[in-house]
């Protein structure tokens, strides 16, 4: 959405705080100074839309003029879906970081769907002003961007699943001294079926009924990341970062951006698909700002004679953020002749394990800003090797 506002014309400003029960309007209008609130029902978007060109048609009758409308609510449950179906409808709409508002800092304070709503608009009118920095608005994503998040999304949910599960199954036969139990071994089964207490006997039969739904919920959970991983490895999952509302990008960032983050040692596809969804579709000014997406920005704490490291911001993208910590132990494990390892190896050698942890941060980022630069300009990070066609 353009960031410019033709501030000559009127505009009707209206914030929505939603919720599954109701949705609260604080509504703006150019002829009043006063903030007006109407309720719409959960869900009810043709209502919505409905009330907001009645309070349109309201407010040009009052002006005489063609009036403009803009729309705000906070990202959260409900996704963007109604920010697409206000814009179908020709509805200007924004969609706010919530983390970005400025809230009352007392320890207890006042927290209602009218006060939040206000606090929306408020916001909004302070950056139709020209403060920037009232609040920050996020990207609208596409349907196609969104759907093709689910799956790696999706996958990263049915490990926790699969963890869960043998954990459970572990500890219920902890309760009887069985410690070499393996639930995620193909024989599963048969191994369950000849289990014998530390005392020498069977299983209890209600413990071991426990067990074998708890197995029946693992299987399920087993072919269900089986059949997520399959939809990923097929040819016709690979993204695209072209878009058709675009002009075409140079060669190298053009290609295929998880085939070309397949090509170095270490990156396999799982973290390629997670990097070319999250990372790669999103246009970024700088470095800085690319940092600061992943959450792997400083954090400092600097007030008189204070001065401290909080450590890492860790506001952005917690599932990139992962990834690229797992990612950085392989590289500097596997990418021996990298630059970046070279500088981590320098910066810890002799240093406890923590240090290494600590430092390891830092060679996400640099690994986040190198594969960035990699996929969109085709420059391969100094020092990494490629694999062998």
């Amino acid at each position: 959405m353009d960031q410019t506002q033709d501030l000559g014309v009127a505009a009707v400003l209206v914030a929505i705080e939603l919720s599954k029960a109701t949705w609260l309007l604080a509504i703006h209008e150019p002829v009043s100074g006063k903030v007006s609130r109407r309720r719409v029902g959960g869900g009810e978007a043709d209502t919505l839309i409905a009330t907001i060109e009645q309070i349109r048609h309201n407010a040009e009758a009052r002006l005489r003029a063609a009036v403009e409308i803009e729309c705000v609510f906070e990202a959260g449950y409900d996704g963007f879906w109604l920010q697409r179906r206000l814009a179908q409808s020709g509805i200007a709409c924004r969609v706010m970081d919530p983390a970005s508002l400025k809230v009352d800092r007392r320890a207890r304070r006042v927290k209602t769907d009218r006060v939040d709503a206000e606090c929306l608009l408020r916001a909004l009118q302070a950056w139709r002003r020209g403060d920037r920095h009232a609040c920050s608005f996020v990207r609208i994503p596409s349907i196609e961007e969104e759907d093709a998040r689910r799956p790696h999304r999706e996958l990263a949910r049915l490990v926790k699943e699969r963890v869960a599960h043998a954990n459970r199954i572990k500890g219920l036969l902890a309760l009887h001294g069985v410690r070499t139990y393996q639930p995620l071994r193909r024989d599963r089964r048969e191994a369950l079926a000849v289990v014998q207490t530390s005392c020498g006997g069977p299983l209890p039969a209600r413990c071991r009924a426990e067990i074998e739904r708890e197995l029946s919920r693992l299987e399920l959970v087993l072919q269900h990341i089986e059949e997520v991983e399959q939809a990923m490895a097929e040819p016709a999952f690979l993204p695209s970062l072209e878009s058709k509302d675009e002009p075409a990008r140079s060669e190298p960032a053009a290609s295929d951006a998880v085939t070309m983050l397949e090509k170095l040692t270490c990156v396999g596809r799982e973290t390629a698909v997670v990097l070319a969804r999250e990372v790669l579709c999103r246009d970024f000014r700088d470095r800085r700002s690319l940092a600061a997406f992943a959450g792997l920005t400083p954090c400092p704490y600097s007030s008189g004679r204070l001065r401290h490291e909080q450590g890492i911001s860790k506001a952005g993208n917690a599932i990139v953020r992962a990834r690229l910590i797992q990612l950085a132990w392989r590289w500097v494990r596997f990418q021996s002749t990298s630059d970046v390892t070279a500088w981590f190896l320098a910066h810890t050698a002799g240093n406890s394990k923590r240090s290494r942890r600590i430092t390891i941060v830092a060679v996400a980022r640099k690994l986040l800003i190198a594969l960035w630069r990699y996929a969109t300009t085709g420059l391969v990070p100094t020092g990494a090797r490629i694999r062998s066609a």
